[in-house]
């Protein structure tokens, strides 16, 4: 949001504060939605069962064939859940759901030895269940028609790609579900979203010229307006973060916009925002301006 600021010039603070909200609303709808496509290959086993009972002429396979996959206790958890049903529906999730690429989903991870080998057990137990769910997210995140359908839905899925299958994960290994609203684990926190977000992003925007002004002396050769616009935004963000923030440790801060940086900047900033960064915490401790809670936490 801070850089479509800088480059938008009709963009106004509150536009861009209620498009961060929008966009954070839609990092957890995009878990929902993750969850529920998975949910809906599993459950295309149902039709799997019902096609080959049709055959004239069922082969052995056929006859053996069961859709535990849709059946087994895991997903009947789910399927069961009366709060998460209603979350579905209230993000009008369902109308998403394409039945002809669930289908192929399902084709396509029926071929797998996994799959095939789950199939063949005669006792599977609650610890089998997990790793075929965890392997068929697995097959479906590595399948490039899967990608293209949470591209087209939610443009924004490969930024929060990390944090959406780490919560996909963690759910399946948790299930059976025992609370009615498990996804709440996975619902954006005030803390981070307000106490944290909000407050840096009003902060960065509204204190601008301040943090610009501690910035340029240690930029030594570099004039700031070479700077590009993404790594000064990154600076700021930083600085602004080591003053204003005083339970996140001067480490993590360092470290975070470093990885930042690597994902939305150029090869060499990286190593740009390093410098800078550590040149600016030493001047910041020099002059009493960075304030940590607890100890260690001012260790660079």
């Amino acid at each position: 949001m801070l850089y479509t600021l800088s480059r938008d010039q009709d963009l106004t603070y509150n536009g861009a504060l209620k498009q961060y909200r929008k966009i954070v609303f839609l990092s957890f709808e995009l878990y929902l939605f993750n969850l529920l496509l998975l949910i809906r290959v599993a459950e295309y086993a149902k039709q799997d069962l019902e096609k080959r009972r049709a055959k004239l002429r069922p082969s052995e396979d056929d006859k053996q064939f069961t859709a535990k996959l849709a059946e087994n206790p895991l997903i009947v958890s789910l399927l069961h859940n009366d709060a998460f049903n209603s979350l579905i529906r209230g993000h009008k999730l369902p109308a998403k759901i394409d039945e002809d690429q669930v289908r192929q989903f399902y084709v396509d991870f029926a071929k797998t030895d996994q799959y095939k080998a789950y199939l063949k057990q005669a006792d599977s137990q609650q610890s089998d269940h997990k790793d075929i769910l965890l392997g068929l997210f697995k097959h479906c995140l590595n399948n490039e028609s899967f990608t293209e359908v949470l591209d087209d839905n939610y443009p924004l899925w490969i930024d929060d790609k990390s944090l959406v299958v780490g919560a996909i994960k963690k759910t399946l290994k948790a299930l059976p579900v025992t609370s009615e609203e498990f996804y709440q684990n996975y619902q954006p926190s005030d803390e981070a979203v307000k106490e944290f977000g909000e407050l840096l992003l009003h902060k960065v925007y509204h204190e601008d010229s301040d943090l610009l002004e501690l910035i340029e002396p240690t930029l030594k050769n570099w004039d700031a307006d070479r700077v590009a616009a993404i790594d000064m935004i990154l600076l700021k963000m930083a600085l602004c973060e080591l003053m204003n923030f005083p339970t996140i440790p001067t480490k993590v801060t360092l470290n975070e916009f470093v990885e930042i940086a690597k994902l939305y900047s150029t090869e060499k900033s990286k190593d740009f925002i390093n410098g800078i960064l550590d040149r600016l915490m030493k001047k910041l401790n020099k002059d009493g301006k960075i304030n940590k809670e607890g100890r260690g936490l001012l260790e660079s």
